[in-house]
Formats: C-alpha cells, sequence, structure tokens
C-alpha cells in the first residue's frame, strides 16, 4: 500500500555537488540504496535514525523512493504532468518551479507520514527547496503558526508551502498527519 508522497519545489536543477551530497545522505540513512538512474533512489529508512522514536516504535526499515526530476535529469514527463494542473506558485511560493523531487512512501501508517516528513526535511537542507503539505482544513491555525512557513493557501486546496524547519515542526505537533 503506498504512503503519503512529499514534493520539494526547486527554482533550478540540482547541482551536481548537492546531488552528490544527497546521495551520500541517502545511502548514510539506508542499509539498501540503490540508484536506478541518476537522482533516483530506492532506499529503507527507519525513524530512529532520523531522530524519532520511541520503545513502541517500530524498528524496522521502511521502503521509499526518493525521485529528482526535471529537464536534464530524468523524469520530465511526470514532472510537467504533476505540474499542469497546478496554478502558477511564482507568487505563492517566490519562484516559478523549474525540477522538484518527490518523496514516496511505500507504506501508511502514522510512522510512515513522521518518518517521510524528516527524510523530505533533510533532503531539503542539502538542496533546498520549498515543499508543499497538504491539510485538513481545521488545522489551519495550527499550521500558520509553525515555524517555517512560507505560505499557507487555504482556498482551493488546503496546502501550506514551508521550509524544512516547517516540516520539522508540523511534524513534532500532536495533530500531525499527511494527506495523500
Amino acid at each position: 500500500m503506498a504512503g503519503p508522497v512529499l514534493v520539494i519545489e526547486l527554482p533550478e536543477r540540482v547541482p551536481d555537488a548537492a546531488l552528490g551530497e544527497l546521495r551520500g545522505l541517502l545511502s548514510g540513512l539506508s542499509p539498501r540504496f540503490e540508484e536506478p538512474r541518476p537522482g533516483e533512489y530506492d532506499i529503507k529508512v527507519s525513524a530512529r535514525r532520523l531522530g524519532v522514536g520511541e520503545d513502541d516504535t517500530p524498528a524496522e526499515y521502511r521502503p521509499f523512493i526518493v525521485s529528482v526530476m526535471g529537464p536534464g535529469i530524468g523524469d520530465v514527463e511526470i514532472f510537467e504532468a504533476e505540474h499542469a494542473d497546478e496554478s502558477d506558485l511564482e507568487p505563492i511560493i517566490g519562484f516559478k518551479p523549474t525540477h522538484a523531487v518527490d518523496v514516496i512512501s511505500m507504506c501508511n501508517s502514522r510512522i510512515d507520514h513522521i518518518i517521510t516528513a524528516l527524510l523530505t526535511a533533510a533532503i531539503m537542507d542539502v538542496i533546498g527547496g520549498v515543499a508543499g503539505v497538504e491539510f485538513r482544513e481545521d488545522l489551519a491555525q495550527v499550521i500558520a503558526g509553525l515555524p517555517g512557513l512560507v505560505r499557507l493557501v487555504p482556498d482551493p486546496w488546503q496546502v501550506a508551502f514551508g521550509t524544512s524547519d516547517f516540516l520539522r515542526a508540523w511534524a513534532a505537533h500532536p495533530d500531525f498527519r499527511l494527506l495523500k
């Protein structure tokens, strides 16, 4: 069962040096690291490796796909399809995305949602960008008060765009849950 997906919007192609740092981060977090193409990673990550977890947190590694997309790095068609339905993001996030990174959890429990947010934040620490997070309408005031929020778009979608600090703060909140 596929789980949540977070998308990091980027204003330019990920530089080769940052792609190398990303590769190092992901291979360091994962006992299984496969790179089917440059910029696409099939990994397994545990919550504990990202700094969360208690005695009842599942210790097993959870599967993820991380995919860098856009002109010159692969999956251009998917990038274009994902952005075809969106309104112009430039006035919302301050730039027109030319590339993106999808962080895709292959499981859907609460811990998978937390790992997805924290893994995305760790990736953003390396490559930058802004992540869009869909939220329940009743949580708008909670989300509006979180650090690292770039923009809250309550209508028509209920999406918060934010930095890695925003993702970490939201993941730590008791009402946290990602929407698919």
